[in-house]
């Protein structure tokens, strides 16, 4: 099994989970780690985690059950579906929009105001400077897109 289809597989499953708990009438809390920084205007969803030494600047709007790994950055004004997963050390620039379901690998770049759509896989260390369609693998510098997937959704 790829890594690609692997975290395919895990969001699924995060997804199917969710959608379980919140059948069950329960809610989680949002976890958002001390040394975190977030600005003024910040909507993080419920069943969100923020972990250590991210930063989250003014009017993000992250959905719900969303992961921002360590040392993650997302700057003004950006978007964040349901699912999504930033790895450690991403870089999110001012006004990206992020569909569901998408994952954004290890110390992967965004320039300002791209688009990335829903059941992304964007590699470890890409540079994306080019919005992304639904259910794709991106990868390189820039990133281009090596694969069409099935969709997540």
């Amino acid at each position: 099994m790829t890594l690609g289809w692997f975290l395919l597989l895990v969001t699924m499953q995060r997804q199917k989970l969710w959608q379980t708990i919140n059948a069950l009438g329960y809610e989680l809390a949002c976890a958002v780690h001390p040394s975190a920084q977030t600005g003024r205007n910040v909507f993080i969803g419920v069943g969100t985690v923020i972990m250590a030494n991210t930063a989250i600047n003014p009017g993000t709007k992250i959905g719900e059950n969303v992961i921002i790994n360590t040392g993650a950055t997302v700057d003004h004004d950006c978007v964040l579906k349901d699912y999504v997963h930033i790895s450690p050390g991403a870089h999110l620039a001012g006004n990206v929009k992020i569909g569901e379901s998408t994952h954004i690998g290890i110390g992967a770049s965004v320039i300002q105001g791209v688009k990335i759509d829903k059941g992304v896989i964007i590699g470890a260390g890409a540079a994306l400077v080019n919005n992304i369609p639904d259910n794709v693998t991106a990868v390189g510098v820039p990133a281009k897109m090596i694969k069409k997937h099935g969709d997540l959704t």
